[in-house]
């Protein structure tokens, strides 16, 4: 069993501390280059008063943690496992801190993302696509053999992808000394990847247990793309979905398909793992030894938007306790061209928008004081200018800072390279991505 220490490379996260501050990472001080990332961290300097030049994108460490927390505790509670999709964030420090608290292991999408994962050494990935291109596969076989230690599963949807596995791995020479292990992966027409069917399931199943080169491991999908609000109607369609996930796998059991002791059956993004856990840890038939996985990512940062209306914190399950956004933006204010209109150079190329409009929230002025800002709205971003409209009562002054909340958590961090960390005003970390 690996433990939380060996799941990922300690020493690789430590090197990131040793990375020279130059030119590439936007918003930090002019004074800082030159130095390292570790010594910026261990400056304690100001976010406002210390050189950090708008647009500047934050984590706020309390929320982080309690995130981290919350999340953990919720998924032992109800018995699931948790591989928190890492392409949210793209940060190893952070999927550290999801392995530290009990993460299974981290979920990734494609051959680029799992090329940092393994460079932080993280020793269990489920690969939550498909996998067909012949030099991933070459490099995912060769990775599993030099390494027995690291645990790999990708989806199939149907005989065709498993074709293309089997030829691709069946090339090689010397041959493979490992299987890969592969989750059947359940659709819905309309919706994304996945078996549209019962009976594609099951010939996608049948297909995997006939090649010697991969192993049958377990089922699973993805619910999160079926609908986009938390009306009755929606979560019931997510509730026949994973009706159809459980009837795919004690079909598949009843076949004596599986090739695993335990099946893994995976499911779960950030708005409805709460039927997923439902539904996973209902009583299986007698011989089937069922892992459920969730695989919720977004909830690490949480927002002030979208999964603010939709994660099942801040819905169905109040008194459990509620995420925290961690993530906010700060612009400078450069021009006050009409009376209610403000413009913070923030935009495209900083802030996410393309799933929910910015939220300003509130001011920092150059005397230290803040306030908050009611009603004000972000109508429209340009490629570097977010334009507040603001509502009688707000004032926004022409070299003040503006915090602004984001929606949508994957298209956030994407824009930074080394994002500050900080608790109240003061920066004590900083979080490097990779995309």
């Amino acid at each position: 069993m690996t433990t939380p220490h060996e799941a990922i490379d300690r020493e690789a996260l430590r090197a990131l501390g040793d990375e020279l501050i130059d030119w590439r990472f936007k918003g930090l001080p002019v004074s800082a280059e030159g130095g390292t990332v570790a010594e910026l961290a261990a400056r304690g300097l100001n976010l406002f008063d210390d050189g950090f030049v708008g647009p500047v994108l934050t984590l706020d460490a309390d929320a982080l943690e309690h995130n981290v927390t919350t999340m953990a505790k919720w998924c032992a509670e109800r018995g699931v496992e948790l591989a928190p999709h890492g392409k949210t964030t793209m940060a190893p420090q952070l999927w550290a801190r999801q392995l530290d608290a009990g993460a299974w292991g981290i979920t990734a999408a494609n051959t680029a993302q799992l090329r940092v994962y393994r460079h932080f050494g993280v020793a269990n990935v489920l690969f939550a696509n498909e996998l067909v291109d012949a030099p991933s596969l070459h490099w995912v076989s060769a990775d599993l053999d030099s390494d027995p230690g690291y645990r790999f599963s990708c989806f199939a949807d149907s005989p065709e992808v498993v074709r293309r596995m089997h030829e691709a791995l069946t090339a090689l020479r010397p041959a493979p000394s490992r299987p890969i292990d592969v989750i059947v992966e359940i659709g819905r027409t309309g919706g994304r990847a996945g078996a549209r069917t019962v009976a594609d399931a099951l010939a996608t199943a049948r297909a995997v247990a006939d090649s010697p080169v991969l192993r049958l491991a377990g089922v699973g999908g993805y619910e999160g793309v079926l609908v986009n609000d938390p009306s009755p109607n929606s979560l019931g369609v997510i509730d026949g979905f994973l009706r159809r996930l459980r009837e795919v796998t004690e079909l598949i059991h009843q076949e004596r398909l599986f090739e695993t002791d335990t099946v893994v059956v995976t499911a779960g993004g950030s708005c409805f793992f709460d039927q997923v856990a439902k539904a996973l840890t209902e009583p299986w038939p007698d011989g089937l030894n069922v892992l459920p996985v969730l695989r919720s990512g977004c909830y690490i940062a949480h927002d002030d938007g979208f999964y603010r209306w939709m994660s099942p914190f801040n819905r169905a399950t109040a008194g459990e306790g509620r995420l925290l956004p961690a993530l906010r933006a700060w612009g400078r204010v450069t021009s006050r061209p009409e009376p209610g209109l403000a413009l913070v150079t923030a935009g495209k190329r900083d802030l996410s928008f393309d799933a929910w409009q910015p939220e300003p929230q509130l001011v920092r002025r150059d005397d230290g004081s803040t306030h908050p800002l009611h009603d004000c709205v972000i109508k429209e971003v340009n490629d570097q200018h977010a334009f507040i409209r603001l509502a009688p009562g707000n004032d926004l002054r022409v070299g003040d800072w503006a915090g602004i909340g984001l929606a949508y958590p994957c298209t956030a961090f994407d824009k930074w390279q080394l994002i500050p960390v900080t608790r109240g005003e003061t920066v004590i970390d900083l979080v490097r991505t990779f995309f």
